[in-house]
């Protein structure tokens, strides 16, 4: 009895030390392990905390509608001329596009002549492509949904407008637009302008991305 319990003796403990030695073998994997899973855990959640990534500027392209009384205004506007919309297409960039102060470029180029109706005679001008900046100031934002915003903006611009080889004039616009962005990147938007001295008064709109 003494020597089988002896023998049992040595042989729990030997089984023992082989755990322990298992344990001790498996330890260093497991560590490892448990830290990858961790680290990877760690990263995915604060990936999804990130913040937004920021815009430096949007692009568009758009139409606008010019009605402009330039060149025979005087004698056009004493005979009550109409004023026929110019069609132009419109380039358009903005810089700082989600700050409340903004820096519009803008491009200008007519795809067809000025029009004017004077006593049932259609009268037909040159038109004359123009460019610009200024500044545009955001008055009004809303949140329309979880993931669209609507905005309001508002400030003055200075044009050049390109009449021929050594025909070129600067004019004040006052000028305004909702825009509407939808997700990270899409923007739309319709706006009015009015160049102050020349009446002009037009009406714009188009489509763009925000980079």
């Amino acid at each position: 009895m003494a020597i089988f319990a002896l023998y049992r003796l040595i042989t729990n403990s030997g089984l023992l030390s082989l755990s322990l030695h298992m344990i001790r073998c498996l330890k260093a994997p497991m560590i490892l392990f448990i830290f990858l899973l961790v680290s990877a855990t760690t990263n995915g959640q604060s990936a999804d905390t990130l913040k937004p990534k920021k815009h430096y500027f949007e692009l568009s392209f758009g139409q606008s509608l010019l009605f402009i009384s330039k060149g025979q205004s005087a004698a056009l506007h004493s005979k009550s001329a109409v004023v026929v919309p110019t069609n132009s297409v419109l380039f358009f960039a903005e810089f700082r596009p989600e700050r409340k102060t903004k820096i519009p470029v803008f491009f200008n180029l007519p795809t067809e002549s000025k029009q004017f109706l004077v006593n049932g005679q259609l009268i037909n001008e040159k038109a004359d492509p123009s460019f610009g900046t200024g500044l545009q100031f955001r008055l009004l934002r809303m949140k329309v949904d979880s993931r669209s915003l609507l905005d309001f903006d508002f400030g003055p611009l200075l044009t050049c407008i390109i009449g021929g080889k050594n025909d070129v004039s600067f004019a004040p616009i006052l000028a305004g637009r909702i825009r509407v962005k939808r997700g990270e990147n899409f923007v739309m938007y319709i706006g009015t302008s009015y160049t102050v001295g020349l009446d002009v008064f037009g009406l714009f709109y188009g489509t763009g991305t925000v980079f």
